[in-house]
């Protein structure tokens, strides 16, 4: 992870790939990539947009049963107060008309990253921003149709979501306060529309931020260490929490709810890995959840997890 380091004080602009356990960390200069393309609002390697419609033809998710037995395991570890929230993930079988990078080409988001045919993610959901010194988090918690009568005032006014958010900006605010300075809740449960295959849905994010030292290039490796994983994928409190999805889940992760980003030789842009395809032995796996709390619904979790495996063209 130094490698981080080393390139952001050679001012050398890179892009990195950091799993969900720190364990596979991928850094390397923009101009040495090979078979590997993104797009973020910072800078990007590849701008072409296909309009080849890519379609998910079929979804085979983990059963009901599988997920209940999960989600009973965490409400325990609620109960026992082990965990506040706890996201709580699992990959779904899919098949497919587009290859992943088609996927990559047709799909609309804010962060996206194609890896060597091995994964393609569409992130609408921004990690860190470094820029001027500032340090900067946008934790995301809570979805909504947007087509549903007053989504707005619904989603904010859900007290499950608002125990939610306010929990991941706790986690994020107290994460940021061992990196950075003058710490602080900038914009607190806004609203973002975002594109969900034919679906417009509302999401709830706030903004958070910080004051680095002035040579945080030389300590980027640190950084990325001490934040990780992020607060939003995994849950509070953290170290705990991660222990538990590790016995519940029961299966890798990989680079799905890690976090990927890119220096342009003078600024940091990254974003957590959500919306995620991967290619395995078997076929594709799309990997999706949601966090649950001690007032969460099994089945709306459910759902949830499902309704999120989709390609926002």
């Amino acid at each position: 992870m130094d490698r981080l380091s080393y390139y952001a004080q050679k001012g050398i602009p890179f892009l990195f790939a950091i799993d969900y356990k720190k364990q596979n960390i991928f850094v390397e200069p923009i101009n040495e990539l090979s078979n590997i393309y993104f797009q973020t609002p910072l800078i990007s390697n590849h701008d072409t947009i296909s309009t080849k419609p890519c379609r998910i033809l079929s979804i085979q998710p983990v059963t009901f049963e599988h997920y209940k037995m999960a989600f009973d395991s965490v409400q325990e570890e609620i109960k026992r107060g082990n965990t506040y929230l706890l996201n709580l993930t699992f990959p779904s079988s899919i098949t497919l008309n587009c290859s992943l990078f088609e996927i990559f080409q047709a799909t609309k988001a804010k962060f996206k990253l194609y890896f060597d045919d091995t994964f393609v993610c569409f992130s609408p959901e921004r990690f860190i921003k470094i820029e001027n010194g500032m340090i900067s988090t946008y934790p995301m918690k809570g979805t909504i149709d947007a087509t549903l009568p007053n989504a707005k005032e619904k989603i904010l006014s859900d007290t499950k979501e608002m125990a939610e958010h306010t929990m991941v900006v706790d986690l994020l605010r107290n994460d940021l306060n061992m990196v950075a300075t003058n710490v602080k809740v900038e914009k607190f449960r806004y609203i973002d529309e975002v594109t969900a295959h034919k679906k417009r849905l509302l999401q709830v994010s706030s903004v958070i931020e910080g004051i680095l030292p002035k040579d945080w290039k030389k300590h980027l490796h640190t950084i990325f260490d001490k934040l990780l994983p992020a607060g939003s994928i995994s849950g509070t409190p953290k170290r705990s929490t991660c222990q538990i999805i590790e016995q519940v889940e029961q299966y890798e992760r990989g680079f799905y709810t890690g976090v990927f980003g890119v220096f342009d030789g003078e600024n940091i842009d990254s974003a957590v890995m959500i919306r995620f395809i991967e290619k395995s032995p078997t076929g594709f796996l799309y990997k999706s959840g949601g966090g649950i709390t001690v007032d969460s619904d099994v089945r709306k979790e459910y759902q949830e997890m499902v309704d999120k495996i989709y390609i926002p063209i």
